[in-house]
């Protein structure tokens, strides 16, 4: 996800759009530094007073107010959970996102359809709410080491991967609480062949040469 095209797009949308205030605004931007901790998936939990806090909205009728109003105005798609144990879910539409046609023109992804697939994958997800619970937080670290060798990858990244957000309180980036310790291993594993792959090309090739091509598509 481009998150330069998809920001530059939403604030075209937001200066075009007289029926948003600076809470809105500052709403949005909490659901967005949310979704980029997340690492941009196709939809993610929120917790109520981690956006609250980050947005600076200091009344829960405020907050919820704007998040139906940003739902409505098909900014966001809002799916409340009706689960004290689980938070809400949000998908935010990808403005980058386009696809070309046969005739040359481009047609980019409609919120309806993403509304539409977000409510189909909540009501698979309602049926499997007590296994999702469960996989909140690993009971030890034998349950982490287990789980990365199913992965097929050394109990050495296990245990680095435990002490490290053991050693934080289980929190992603030290604030936001952690709902779901598989996804955030295998996002621990996808970064770590990341880093394994730029440190063999940097070995590969001359490092006096620079690029200025750019990814913006990663995570700020």
């Amino acid at each position: 996800m481009n998150y330069i095209k998809h920001l530059n797009a939403v604030f075209q949308k937001f200066s075009m759009d007289s029926r948003l205030n600076p809470t809105h605004i500052s709403l949005y931007m909490a659901l967005f530094q949310y979704w980029n901790i997340n690492r941009f998936p196709d939809e993610f939990y929120i917790n109520r007073e981690d956006i609250m806090k980050m947005s600076k909205i200091g009344s829960k009728a405020t907050y919820h107010r704007c998040l139906k109003n940003l739902h409505g105005w098909k900014y966001i798609c809002y799916l409340p959970s009706h689960n004290p144990y689980k938070g809400s879910k949000i998908r935010l539409p990808k403005l980058d996102t386009s696809t070309e046609t046969s005739d040359g023109t481009t047609t980019k992804t409609t919120f309806e359809q993403l509304q539409e697939q977000a409510l189909v994958s909540n009501t698979n997800i309602n049926k499997h709410i007590t296994n999702i619970n469960k996989a909140k937080l690993p009971k030890d670290k034998n349950e982490v080491l287990i789980f990365f060798e199913k992965q097929k990858w050394s109990s050495l990244e296990g245990e680095k991967f435990f002490n490290h957000y053991n050693g934080i309180g289980w929190k992603i980036g030290g604030k936001i609480e952690i709902t779901d310790w598989h996804s955030t291993a295998e996002n621990w594993m996808l970064k770590s062949k990341e880093i394994e792959t730029s440190k063999a090309v940097s070995q590969k090739r001359d490092n006096l040469k620079t690029s200025k091509i750019k990814n913006y598509g990663q995570p700020l």
